[in-house]
């Protein structure tokens, strides 16, 4: 594949003007960053959800920021001509705009990325002003916020209602008029988020939200399958089933160390001839030679 250039939140917008969709992965390391940049992904995206599919928690919620760091750093020594996004984790952009701004630094200086994401619509709008004047571009995130899990009840569907929907699109018009350059829209009905989408000057990048978004992202877990104890998710397709493959091969693997059939001669390495007498043989020597000295000493001393 051709060498790519990044792209930058001028061409995103662009993107949304021309109708060219926006295809965003989550990536959480270097291997997994690297084959999504060789398959042509427009965006990666560092998503907190790696406290799910890596870390193992039950929620995003433990996730830190030098979590969010080191992943990154990852994520970006992978896929250097790919445009990047990292989560602010919980917690990290509800206090003053100095310790904001720390995180923000800490992601960008140590992390390599090229962008931020912060969940939370009117009410964060003031703080992602702030940050896009520090010169960061925000990606805006609205709909299931994962991170505020406890206090939607769950994982439930948004924009079911007028009353709803008219609350989603006062988020996402405050995020607009704060400077973020994207938002994210999740587990949305189709028709409000398509409608958000046509309000907005800026792209909305969609995961359960329907086909009218300017562009999707899946959780790279997700999308190959990459677990053990997979559940299905309606708005989530997946592509590959690695997981499956992975669990097959390690347990074929350990089959065949079992039977001692790994490694085989094809797998082994052979020394020069005469190795083996040179570390071993003439300590061999050495011994017999000790041993018949000994004897003849014993039987001098006899006689």
């Amino acid at each position: 594949m051709a060498a790519k250039q990044a792209l930058n939140i001028l061409k995103l917008k662009r993107m949304k003007q021309s109708g060219e969709s926006i295809a965003m992965v989550t990536a959480y390391d270097y291997p997994s960053a690297r084959l999504a940049e060789e398959a042509g992904v427009d965006m990666i995206l560092v998503g907190d959800s790696l406290g799910n599919v890596v870390l193992g928690y039950d929620s995003t919620i433990p996730v830190t920021l030098d979590d969010m760091v080191y992943h990154s750093r990852s994520v970006a020594r992978g896929a250097e001509r790919t445009f990047i996004v990292a989560d602010m984790p919980f917690m990290t952009y509800h206090g003053s705009l100095d310790e904001t701004l720390r995180g923000v630094r800490r992601l960008m200086q140590e992390g390599h990325v090229h962008a931020v994401k912060m969940e939370g619509g009117a009410e964060i709008a003031d703080t992602v002003a702030a940050v896009v004047r520090a010169g960061v571009p925000v990606l805006g995130h609205i709909g299931l916020t994962p991170q505020s899990v406890n206090q939607l009840g769950g994982y439930r569907i948004q924009g079911k209602d007028a009353k709803d929907a008219r609350r989603l699109l006062e988020d996402a018009k405050a995020l607009q008029e704060a400077g973020a350059f994207g938002i994210v829209l999740e587990l949305v009905t189709e028709e409000v988020a398509a409608e958000i989408t046509k309000l907005l000057e800026i792209p909305t990048i969609g995961i359960g939200a329907g086909r009218g978004c300017s562009g999707q992202v899946l959780v790279f877990h997700d999308l190959v399958k990459y677990t053990d104890d997979y559940r299905e998710k309606r708005f989530v397709k997946t592509f590959a089933d690695v997981g499956g493959l992975v669990k097959t091969g390690i347990a074929d693997y350990v089959k065949e160390v079992k039977g001692g059939l790994f490694p085989a001669e094809q797998h082994v390495f052979g020394a020069e001839e005469g190795v083996v007498d040179s570390l071993y043989g003439n300590k061999d020597k050495t011994e017999k030679a000790g041993n018949a000295a000994e004897t003849d000493r014993k039987v001098g001393m006899t006689l």
